[in-house]
């Protein structure tokens, strides 16, 4: 199954008609895609009532990939840490997936590795560490430094996916330098496979000199009909090998995101069954 969503339920204003209660929208985004990336899990390990409650507000064929906690990945640094052990950390953010896990709708935990991770033995062993302690939970890996991929180095990558079953997150992004990776089209020998396209403003995606908060810029970007159809055509590719594939739009700094999924569910001829009712509006 080909299952489309977006990075995030919060920011997708077009999606909601003036509801502006954050406990509401996912309610509401549950009948327009049938997955959804969980973001906050990245600042903070979630307490299980709000696990609890995603699982409650969405229909039982959703699904959702949830973001593993930053201190897992090597993005936070210095005292901001709340865990004393690595192995604290680990079990806290393990214990917080149950009530996925027991609703069966966790497709995956998605482990995004910062620029500043590069291929390296040191880097490789700590990959080994975080695939064996999160055990049989299914699992995703991005990288964002290009030395994963780079040509004496792609094979071994793709091979060590395969040989530690970590599910490949398939990367659109702007080609920007060493702190980005190409699109790399391999399921890595899974049944799954996840793609997230991040957009392609390559001005945006480094932070600027001029000191232009980052954030906004980096996801600015509006795919075109021409850009979403070439990408439908290698999510279809990579559907011949794979039986789930996982497609996240994340370019939504100015919004787009939402209509760019809706563009590919056309695109593909998309059906989905089992989405959240939906209010119908004035001109529906």
């Amino acid at each position: 199954m080909i299952k489309i969503g977006l990075t995030g339920w919060g920011d997708h204003d077009s999606l909601y008609g003036g509801i502006t209660k954050s406990s509401e929208k996912l309610s509401v985004y549950a009948g327009h895609f049938p997955t959804v990336e969980i973001d906050s899990t990245f600042y903070a390990v979630q307490p299980l009532r709000n696990m609890e409650k995603w699982a409650y507000d969405t229909p039982d064929s959703f699904s959702f990939v949830v973001k593993a906690y930053q201190g897992m990945t090597g993005h936070q640094r210095g005292d901001g840490n709340p865990f004393s052990t690595r192995e604290e950390m680990f079990d806290a953010f393990l214990t917080s997936l149950d009530p996925l896990q027991k609703s069966g709708k966790l497709a995956m935990v998605l482990c995004q590795f910062p620029p500043w991770f590069e291929c390296k033995k040191e880097n490789v062993q700590y990959l080994r560490y975080c695939k064996e302690y999160l055990n049989d939970v299914p699992c995703a890996l991005e990288f964002r430094h290009q030395s994963w991929f780079a040509p004496e180095f792609k094979e071994q990558t793709l091979s060590f996916m395969e040989k530690e079953k970590w599910i490949h997150s398939i990367c659109d992004e702007p080609q920007a330098g060493a702190r980005s990776i190409p699109f790399v089209l391999d399921t890595a020998g899974n049944d799954d496979v996840l793609f997230r396209f991040h957009g392609r403003n390559v001005a945006g995606w480094n932070k600027p000199a001029n000191g232009q908060e980052w954030r906004d810029v980096r996801y600015l970007y509006e795919y075109n009909q021409q850009e979403l159809e070439d990408l439908a055509g290698k999510v279809k590719k990579a559907y011949q090998s794979a039986k789930n594939v996982y497609v996240l739009f994340n370019n939504n700094s100015g919004g787009h995101a939402a209509g760019n999924a809706k563009t590919m569910i056309d695109i593909l001829g998309l059906d989905y069954k089992g989405l959240a009712p939906r209010q119908l509006d004035l001109f529906d």
